[in-house]
């Protein structure tokens, strides 16, 4: 029986793409799924890529078919189906053999089956996979996490079916147990921004000015060939001038404007906050999907407070140089978080190599990528993006742009969640004396939480002690 080089469990629309990948560049894998009966019809469906595929109907099949040391990647729904997977093959498995978590899991979950299974002599990798479905297929950004020696093994395989970026894999080991879900975590926080900031974009020009989707979507294709360039931008562009088949109107009409979400935005800003971090873009943005579930009460909303503000225009230079900066202050947030975590965790994670893994493959790829990994590999003024060298002329001329587009939008009664919550951060940033003070004040008044002082070191409290006491 011909060994594989890796085993991959889950043949969904992912763990079929990412197999299919895995095949096409010359290594050999064994596939197997939780419905076994599908084993045979991906086989049938890979064409001349199953001569490199090995099938799979039962965990002994699975284990017998690798050869040691063995490395399993996991593409299944995150949750119980790991653990239920974990249970069955960790007896199965030998000391120095590695369990690849290649879903959207929770890092704490990713960090608690690390341990776990150490204690058994397995590895377990927390392992990153954007892209969608296309990337699986044809080169995802891969961020790797777990135990350094776990990945040397994988490395090969990993760095081959990786999107290049002019040459350079993106995907690399980023730091112990949980890194790599955590990259990925952030990852889609920063990613439910963009999305909602060149919705907000889109919303402003069809509800404010009457513009019309195509004509929306040639002005977000004229940007994406500037300093705008991202995938989502030029998804964006696609997406607005499409028509759809069964009516002949902009396909963007006929789509109901209530989003899901599965759980990574939420868990960036819980994460965040537990940090003592701000992801306010990302907030807005999660909270804006939250708002649009809520399609039936925005009807009763608007039949209550209808608007009358009229139409208003914005300058199309404005919007520009705001939205740059805008995703400027997500990206700024995004590491920041991570720069928390892996001080908190000990991770150690190289921020430069992340925002290069993300050139290409990933759904948040942008031209922005370059500068970031730029930044971080010189001084950094107080250790923060947000205050690169690199960005200052694009911040301070963009978020002027964005007090013009926020007043007006406000004004016009026009919805911008994602825009004025990277203002109010940015403002609050560039305040060297903020207005917490009265927070302070109010609660050492209320609860004697006492205050530090401007002039005397250690803990005080304010004159209305004695009258409280």
């Amino acid at each position: 029986m011909r060994e594989a080089n890796v085993g991959l469990i889950g043949l969904g629309t992912m763990g079929s793409a990412l197999a299919l990948n895995i095949a096409e560049k010359g290594f050999n894998l064994a596939v197997t799924t939780l419905h076994p009966d599908r084993v045979d019809e991906f086989l049938t469906g890979a064409g001349e890529l199953a001569e490199n595929l090995i099938g799979a109907k039962s965990a002994e099949e699975m284990v017998a078919a690798l050869t040691p040391p063995r490395s399993l990647i996991l593409l299944v729904p995150a949750g119980p189906a790991v653990d239920a997977i974990v249970e069955t093959y960790a007896p199965l498995l030998s000391p120095g053999d590695t369990i690849i978590d290649a879903g959207n899991a929770n890092f704490h979950n990713t960090r608690k089956r690390a341990e776990e299974l150490a204690a058994r002599g397995l590895n377990f990798v927390g392992m990153g996979v954007s892209g969608g479905e296309e990337g699986a297929r044809n080169g995802p950004s891969i961020m790797v996490g777990g135990a350094k020696e776990s990945y040397v093994p994988l490395r090969p395989v990993i760095e081959a079916i990786a999107a290049k970026f002019e040459g350079d894999p993106c995907a690399d080991w980023l730091g112990p147990d949980g890194a790599g879900h955590f990259v990925k975590t952030v990852h889609n926080g920063i990613e439910y921004a963009d999305m909602q900031m060149i919705a907000e974009v889109y919303g402003l020009l069809r509800d404010g000015e009457g513009a019309a989707p195509t004509d929306v979507g040639t002005l977000f294709e004229s940007w994406n060939a500037g300093k705008l360039n991202s995938f989502l931008m030029e998804i964006s562009a696609e997406i607005l001038q499409a028509n759809d088949d069964a009516t002949g109107k902009p396909v963007v009409d006929v789509i109901m404007d209530k989003a899901g979400q599965k759980g990574t935005g939420r868990w960036t800003v819980i994460e965040a906050l537990s940090l003592g971090q701000s992801a306010s873009t990302i907030e807005a943005a999660v909270g804006a999907r939250g708002w649009s579930a809520d399609r039936e009460a925005r009807a009763t909303g608007e039949n209550l407070f209808p608007g009358d503000a009229g139409k208003c225009e914005f300058d199309r230079t404005d919007l520009a140089d705001a939205l740059l900066a805008a995703r400027i202050i997500a990206y700024a947030q995004g590491f920041q978080v991570l720069t928390a975590a892996s001080e908190e965790y000990e991770w150690g994670i190289d921020m430069a190599r992340v925002a290069e893994i993300w050139r290409a493959g990933c759904i948040i790829r942008s031209a922005l990528l370059d500068d970031i990994s730029d930044a971080f590999r010189s001084d950094l003024p107080d250790g923060r993006l947000l205050f690169a060298p690199a960005f200052h002329d694009a911040l301070t001329k963009g978020t002027d742009a964005m007090r013009r587009i926020v007043s007006t939008a406000i004004l016009q009664g026009l919805p911008v969640p994602a825009f004025s919550a990277a203002l109010a951060w940015f403002d609050s940033m560039r305040q060297a004396r903020g207005t917490t003070n009265m927070v302070q004040a109010q609660r050492d008044f209320f609860g004697a939480h006492s205050f530090e002082r401007l002039d005397q070191p250690g803990s005080h409290h304010g004159p209305w002690a004695q009258k409280n006491s």
